[in-house]
């Protein structure tokens, strides 16, 4: 048989190919996968369901939380159902492993008055006078990320590997390729619009930018600007606002996105499409938002209400 290690690639390159999976997605599975042939003796392809189980049981001891057992147990069950269509194995041992218990856990929400500050913080900065070129460009562009992610609630990932292209129609709405390359229409605001022909007008001033596919272009290896800088810069700005660096995080602002929609009365299936979902099971962890909305709602109108 073919090693584990080549046979991990080739089932990565399966998923890329054939699946469209993101580089994130691919990255951890990398990882989920060389933790599972490391604890399997280097030889995973092989390995029966009992050897499987205990590296899985062995898995909380680590201190994993749940979902992240169940990521690494979805890429077990992935990887040998890979090996049995391909022929490799005549058996899938994962179906004899029990999934673990995931339990739901609201994410975190900013109150519309804290992305206000945030938004108001960044658009300050931005129109400093006082500032080095550099500081001028990264407060400009902080605040486009920031202005532009409130009004689309994209994925950070989405964002920060925008084609320049998609800015320079001009337009009301962004065409977002996402996960699976599936591409969905969102919106902008017109605070959004302003905030990106601001930055549009920083980044065709520096030549190696200009010429630049993507709308953040950064000197990294991938080209544009690393999801972990504007993540820092975003933390950064919360804290000169007055907001805890462990309530923010650009996750955090999608979810505001999604749930004022929901409080001002947007409907599910709207937010699902909007947040790029393809399920929508996944959208439903907003539903908390709607009951205290329709709660709401009773107790002000009903005749019968206190």
């Amino acid at each position: 048989m073919t090693s584990s290690p080549a046979l991990i690639e080739a089932f990565l390159e399966m998923m890329a190919a054939e699946r469209g999976a993101s580089e994130n997605t691919l990255s951890a599975y990398r990882l989920d996968l060389d933790d599972a042939n490391a604890s399997c003796g280097g030889n995973l392809a092989e390995a029966d369901a009992q050897l499987l189980r205990r590296h899985v049981e062995g898995i909380p001891a680590r201190g994993f939380a749940a979902s992240t057992q169940a990521r690494k147990l979805s890429a077990l069950r992935q990887f040998f159902r890979f090996l049995y269509a391909e022929g490799i194995r005549d058996d899938d041992p994962t179906g004899q492993i029990d999934r673990p218990k995931k339990q739901q856990s609201l994410p975190k929400v900013l109150s519309i008055a804290d992305v206000t500050a945030l938004l108001d913080l960044a658009l300050q900065e931005a129109r400093a006078p006082e500032m080095t070129t550099t500081q001028r460009m990264t407060a400009i562009r902080l605040h486009a990320l920031i202005d532009v992610l409130y009004a689309t609630g994209m994925r950070v990932s989405e964002l920060v590997s925008l084609p320049v292209a998609v800015a320079r129609r001009d337009e009301r709405y962004f065409v977002v390729k996402g996960k699976g390359s599936k591409e969905r229409i969102v919106p902008l605001s017109p605070s959004a619009r302003t905030a990106m022909t601001s930055w549009l007008e920083c980044r065709d001033s520096v030549e190696s930018w200009a010429e630049s596919r993507f709308l953040f272009p950064s000197h990294s290896s991938s080209g544009h600007l690393p999801r972990q800088v504007f993540a820092r810069e975003l933390k950064s700005l919360a804290a000169r606002a007055g907001i805890a660096a462990e309530k923010i995080s650009p996750h955090v602002i999608r979810h505001a996105f999604a749930s004022h929609l929901l409080q001002n009365g947007a409907d599910l299936r709207s937010v699902q499409q909007l947040l790029g979902h393809s399920d929508i099971s996944t959208t439903q962890i907003y539903t908390h938002v709607m009951e205290e909305r329709l709660a709401e709602l009773v107790n002000e109108h009903h005749p019968l209400a206190d």
